[in-house]
């Protein structure tokens, strides 16, 4: 098996074939891993880590196509049975490259689509239709991602709703006192403040514009609540500038990239996603499965996974006013977050990677069979 990804940096795909890998049948299977742009590589030693080579195929920017030469090589020296591609632009232009070796020697190709088809840059898009028909294997990560997808090849695609390692979350939430205790001195949360956490890499559609609007309105109100944000990407200059306009202070912190995600979550009081389209991001599932409320955009995967009123609150994307009341509505009323965190540590039973991987292998047993 070769699976192969454009970056390894810490995004919602590299962190489900993470713990992916992690849980994959040994005996039955041989995994090794593949990524393009060379400075992506955060979640490298965690691969490595698992026992799977990790191969770094050097490209530094999109446009450095010299990465394709090297998959090539990396396919003839391998003698892959199956080269599984994970997003668009690594598979677009690496079903290529596969095609290129002597059909006796090629491996069979398979799909992942992780968010949404038509949310893709436009030239990687067309790129990937005009490749996809060269895979014998589509998988969609939620029902919203199938759904998305041209009516061509929705027929062809299988639902596989990808999740987390669920024994890690339980092990955190059984010490949770411990760790909220630890997560609230290190950000110097005071003990009256309700902390409401995000996970989100600092991009367009992560709805931050709604999330900074919402906090102040917040901040208005005088509450004790204090908002914090995981994540890195292209908007941190543009956002600290309009975190600055906003005078937001304290009342709204970016923490960064970090690689303890899950043990700030449990330390959190509620989760909130303010998202203008999702997939079924990892980040809802980790809040879930550490029992946090959610409150979150109803876009893409989310309303599939969380009932309004069950798991979580859910408003329409774009509305500042509609999250702000939302997040108020849940951190002022201590039953009403209990409730809700139980109803969310439920729901997570459906997020467990060790499900997600066999499936994934039923797959690949499939295609290992004989091929054309």
């Amino acid at each position: 098996m070769l699976l192969v990804i454009k970056c390894m940096g810490y995004g919602g795909a590299e962190r489900l074939l993470v713990d992916m890998v992690a849980t994959r049948d040994r005996l039955a299977f041989d995994y090794e891993f593949a990524y393009v742009l060379a400075a992506e590589n955060t979640l490298v030693p965690a691969i490595r880590a698992s026992g799977v080579p990790v191969h770094d195929l050097g490209a530094h920017h999109n446009g450095d196509l010299r990465w394709m030469a090297r998959l090539r090589r990396l396919l003839v020296d391998g003698h892959f049975d199956i080269v599984h591609f994970h997003l668009p632009y690594a598979a677009a232009l690496g079903r290529l490259v596969a095609t290129s070796l002597p059909r006796a020697n090629r491996p069979a190709l398979m799909y992942t689509e992780h968010s949404l088809w038509h949310k893709t840059a436009g030239p990687v898009r067309v790129l990937n239709r005009a490749t996809i028909g060269l895979d014998q294997a589509l998988v969609a990560v939620s029902p919203a991602a199938h759904d998305a997808l041209p009516d061509s090849l929705k027929a062809h695609a299988t639902v596989v709703v990808h999740g987390v390692d669920l024994s890690r979350s339980d092990a955190l939430v059984a010490r949770r006192d411990e760790i909220r205790a630890d997560v609230r001195s290190e950000l110097d949360v005071p003990a009256d403040e309700v902390l409401v956490m995000t996970v989100a890499n600092l991009r367009e559609e992560k709805g931050y514009d709604v999330l900074l609007a919402a906090a102040r309105l917040i901040a208005d109100r005088g509450l004790p609540i204090r908002i914090v944000a995981v994540g890195r990407g292209p908007l941190e200059h543009e956002l600290a500038d309009r975190h600055r306009a906003l005078d937001l202070g304290e009342h709204f912190t970016f923490l960064g990239q970090r690689d303890d995600v899950l043990r700030l979550l449990t330390g959190a009081d509620v989760f909130v996603l303010a998202s203008h389209h999702e997939g079924l991001p990892v980040a809802l599932m980790e809040a879930t499965s550490v029992g946090l409320p959610v409150v979150a955009t109803a876009v893409g995967g989310i309303p599939q996974f969380i009932t309004d009123g069950v798991e979580g609150l859910l408003v329409a994307p774009g509305r500042p006013d509609a999250l702000a009341d939302a997040v108020v509505r849940v951190c002022s009323d201590p039953a009403l977050r209990r409730r809700l965190g139980e109803g969310a540590k439920a729901r997570s039973a459906a997020f467990d990677v060790r499900t997600a991987s066999a499936k994934i292998e039923d797959i690949y047993r499939q295609l290992a069979g004989p091929r054309p």
